[in-house]
């Protein structure tokens, strides 16, 4: 272990360092100019706070340290050698086998009391973070980094180093459960997480710490701008730049156009992705989602809560988005084990809680959505399960097209309506839904006088806001890091992923996580017959020049208009936002666009797409079923048509399964030839429960039904006056 001695620095004041200032200016210029550098190279990054090492035993925090001061050219002080045994005048192994383990926590978190210090890089031991009033005292001072070491490579350093015995270990205890068993109380203090790899060199884990400090204390870096910005408004308009939680709150820029952090996406490298093939769903997620989030907006601790809540007992399956093998070298990607059975319980059981957390105390909001079918009832379950302080100054409002849904999914959003979350069923479809929110949020009048007059912002929590993007991310990550952990393919072999595709936020996450590091080669973008997108896609041209929606058995994708689509075009066109200005104009005006022959080229690297006919989707659903016994919901239907077209069968397919079968029962039930189909949605369920399918119908949507199934709902016309009315009403019913 490298012996830092530490001295107490006698602190420098204004006239001590003028005068040492004088001198060396008069008697070594060079000197003085070296020395001007490295204070002020140590003083911005640390200024009087602490660098604060936190990890594993056998992490490298010591020789990490010694780098880190080095490079800062600060203190260095290792608390093993430089505090605790400076203190009980013996090795740290005697004392602990002089006090056992129990009291030598209590006395090593008696010295940490004691100790301060400033300016410094500080290494912890591995059991420090476990005296909770000791870490409290060093978290004042400090910034807890946290060296994320997986416990295998850990167990692999220490047998080398031969040790064999550690704090907490006793007999009946492993090595690898103590070692487990800690990683809680390193979760619980860190600011800063830096993941290090099993054959990564210290130095490069010191320049990941002082790249991940530099971050920490620079939030005005990670800042948002809109798709529609121009690069010179971007200098000179004051208020173009936007953080996270400003995005989160205002969901739509007020150009009209969306929210992209300015900067992009993080970029893992291939040792990070490693490093979480053995982590589970909510620590991949935690990981990610962290690097993707700055810490001023959402702390590390903060977002972990979150992360807990939201896919804790939420979830029917341990896996949270399990991985299954369909055939071939096709699989699944199962996302409807969520409360209302949809993909979309990913973002919504997260959103609302950041949400929460990012608003202003001194504002109600009235969260604005439109739904084709799943967004509405993943809104209304996950905002319900905030606290009740947040309820009273939260409030929501979800539009949906009255014939455009299933009955199931319509039975869904009724029933998850509550005092302060009504669904709204307009006379129109999907687009005009969609196409209403935004104007409404364009409309300056109109939010000025709900904030005048009422006192409440809106706010979106469709997939044009990015807080439903991130969370997306996760979930095609995590598939990818399954099938390696599965061994169904090294890490780096390429797979595709095919996903039914409406309003493009699914397919973006996915494309986001190949920019990440992912080994994504093609995305697949599925249509059904509403197959403007695979138009696009083949030929550069978005037309919706005499197109009209068709329902279909698929309603979550029946979209012409994709949202999402403007942040992917913003991307490949090198964030010209004037560029896709021009094209959004030109098709809200004249109903097509045309994009460049440079721009379809980088479009079709990443991106192929097919459609599939009513016909041919509910014959998928047959087939699948007849010879392997699982049932595959409409929309997953369509994905496996397009896959099955599109795919070269060189390498695995990750097919998205979107939705649970379940809400779809009247078109299932058909697609299995059963001909007495009953119109009550909960009997429709039992029949395709007595076939006892695979996977099982879903719980949480027979207890919808089961409760609340017949509650009313508002209907409204197509008019946009219509629609404003009700918002006015649910406000004054709210916060009046």
């Amino acid at each position: 272990m490298f012996h830092v001695q530490y001295q107490p620095l006698r602190p420098i004041t204004q006239t001590s360092l003028s005068g040492m200032c004088l001198k060396l200016i008069l008697s070594r210029p060079v000197a003085f100019a070296q020395l001007w550098k490295s204070w002020f190279s140590s003083h911005s990054l640390v200024g009087n706070k602490n660098i604060i090492l936190m990890g594993p035993p056998g992490a490298g925090k010591t020789t990490v340290g010694r780098i880190v001061g080095q490079k800062l050219d600060c203190p260095v002080i290792d608390i093993d050698n430089d505090v605790l045994e400076t203190t009980w005048n013996m090795s740290v192994s005697e004392k602990l086998q002089d006090v056992g383990n129990e009291q030598f926590l209590e006395e090593e978190g008696k010295a940490l009391l004691k100790f301060s210090a400033s300016g410094s890089v500080i290494s912890l031991t591995g059991s420090n973070p476990m005296h909770s009033a000791g870490m409290q005292h060093m978290k004042k001072n400090g910034i807890v980094v946290y060296l994320d070491v997986s416990t295998a490579v850990i167990m692999n350093r220490l047998k080398s180093m031969k040790v064999d015995r550690i704090v907490g270990h006793c007999p009946g205890s492993s090595l690898k459960d103590i070692l487990q068993f800690r990683k809680q109380f390193y979760k619980r203090w860190y600011d800063i997480r830096v993941l290090c790899g099993e054959d990564i060199a210290a130095e490069v884990v010191a320049e990941k710490v002082l790249d991940a400090v530099k971050r920490y204390q620079n939030s005005e870096l990670e800042t948002f701008i809109s798709t529609r910005s121009s690069r010179s408004g971007r200098t000179t308009e004051k208020n173009s730049h936007k953080y996270f939680g400003d995005v989160v709150t205002e969901g739509l820029a007020p150009d009209g156009g969306l929210f992209v952090p300015e900067r992009g996406l993080p970029k893992f490298t291939a040792g990070e992705w490693q490093g979480l093939i053995e982590a589970t769903y909510i620590e991949r997620a935690q990981v990610i989602l962290e690097r993707c989030i700055h810490p001023d907006d959402v702390p590390a601790s903060k977002l972990a809560e979150i992360i807990g809540t939201a896919y804790g007992e939420n979830f029917t399956c341990s896996k949270i988005a399990p991985v299954r093998h369909l055939s071939g070298n096709q699989f699944l990607l199962e996302l409807f084990h969520g409360p209302t059975a949809s993909f979309k319980d990913f973002a919504l059981q997260m959103m609302p809680h950041i949400f929460a957390y990012c608003i202003p105390r001194s504002c109600n909001y009235l969260v604005l959505v439109a739904t084709s079918g799943d967004t509405g009832s993943a809104v209304l379950d996950g905002f319900s399960r905030l606290h009740d302080t947040d309820k009273q100054r939260i409030a929501v409002m979800n539009f949906f097209p009255e014939d455009g849904v299933s009955p199931i999914q319509k039975s869904q959003m009724i029933g998850c309506q509550t005092e302060n979350a009504w669904s709204v069923g307009v006379k129109s479809d999907f687009d005009f839904c969609q196409t209403a929110i935004k104007q409404i949020f364009t409309n300056s009048d109109y939010t000025g006088f709900l904030t005048v007059e009422y006192g409440t912002a809106l706010a979106a929590a469709n997939s044009i806001n990015w807080a439903r993007l991130l969370p997306q991310i996760v979930y095609h990550a995590s598939a990818y890091l399954d099938l390696v952990h599965q061994d169904v393919i090294p890490f780096g072999s390429a797979v595709d992923v095919c996903i039914p595709t409406g309003n493009f936020g699914n397919i973006l996450a996915a494309l986001y996580a190949k920019m990440m590091g992912i080994p994504i080669r093609k995305c697949i973008c599925a249509s059904n017959e509403n197959n403007v997108l695979t138009d696009f896609i083949r030929t550069g041209v978005y037309d919706l020049r005499g197109r009209k929606l068709i329902p279909t058995f698929s309603p979550a994708v029946d979209i012409l208009k994709s949202s999402n689509l403007e942040r992917y075009l913003h991307l490949i066109a090198n964030e010209d936002g004037q560029l896709v200005t021009q094209l959004y104009n030109q098709l809200e005006n004249q109903g097509h666009f045309q994009l460049r022959k440079d721009l379809l080229e980088k479009l079709q690297q990443d991106l192929v797409a097919g459609w599939c006919s009513e016909e041919d989707c509910l014959a998928a659903i047959h087939s699948v079923y007849s010879t392997t016994g699982y049932i595959l919901d409409t929309h997953t239907a369509v994905a496996k048509v397009v896959a099955d077209r599109l795919q070269d069968r060189t390498c695995p397919i990750i097919i998205s399964s979107t939705a649970h079968y379940s809400k779809f029962a009247p078109a299932i039930l058909r697609a299995l030839r059963i001909t007495e189909i009953k119109q009550n949605p909960l009997s429709q369920l039992h029949l395709l429960s007595s076939y006892s399918p695979l996977p099982p119908v879903h719980w949480g949507l027979l207890e919808t039904l089961r409760k609340k199934g017949n509650e009313d709902h508002q209907v409204c016309a197509a008019d946009m006056s219509m629609l404003m009315s009700h918002i006015e009403t649910l406000i004054q019913n709210n916060f009046m």
